[in-house]
């Protein structure tokens, strides 16, 4: 008899042993005390507001003529070709849309260079949930749409920007962007390209303000 009442007591200090910590987290669920609706209409009001990071894209807006330079591959010299960008602050200052136009020298079907129109369009701003910058970018020599995350660093004045997109079907590419402000008239952008495992610097655009 008095083994079997220890075994019973043994069985019950086991199973309180077990369920214990269930409890002790039921209780701390019961006590996390949930936002309410106004608390939760609040935060997304206050993170719709925009701040410092939409003025420092807003420093962008203007009209600039720029320079590009297209490396084919590392071991050709450059494509030169120009063109004009019109940025403009758009939802009250959330987000930059800017518009480039110019030409761009690509081959031809029987190998040539040929002068393109190009036609591109960016769609900038500060996400202020993420705590990141976010850009979006379309063109008229593709049919899809890269999105790039980004940071600032304010000593050396530059934006980096990470994306990877789909050329071709199955040939997924990281891109990284370097866009430095020289000034509040001159500013350069310089593209990577992950290609095997090495970074290839595949553009360069030197950015000037019109007057």
């Amino acid at each position: 008899m008095k083994r079997n009442s220890l075994k019973y007591l043994g069985a019950l200090l086991l199973s309180a042993s077990v369920s214990m910590p269930s409890l002790v987290l039921a209780q701390d669920k019961k006590e996390e005390k949930k936002p309410s609706e106004a608390e939760m209409m609040n935060t997304m009001m206050e993170l719709a507001k925009p701040g410092e990071s939409h003025k420092l894209l807003q420093s962008g807006v203007g009209t600039w003529s720029y320079v590009v330079k297209f490396w084919m591959s590392p071991e050709a010299p450059p494509v030169t070709s120009t063109g004009t960008s019109v940025a403009r602050a758009v939802m009250d200052g959330r987000y930059v849309i800017t518009d480039h136009n110019g030409k761009m020298q690509m081959p031809g079907a029987d190998g040539k260079m040929v002068d393109m129109e190009f036609k591109g369009m960016a769609v900038e701003g500060y996400d202020n949930a993420t705590k990141k910058f976010v850009s979006s970018w379309i063109d008229n020599m593709g049919t899809g749409i890269m999105h790039s995350e980004g940071t600032y660093d304010t000593g050396s004045s530059t934006f980096t920007y990470i994306a990877e997109y789909e050329p071709i079907p199955g040939m997924k590419t990281k891109m990284r962007e370097v866009l430095k402000i020289t000034d509040k008239d001159h500013r350069m952008a310089q593209f990577f390209e992950d290609r095997g495992g090495t970074e290839v610097k595949t553009m360069e655009i030197s950015y000037t303000r019109k007057s």
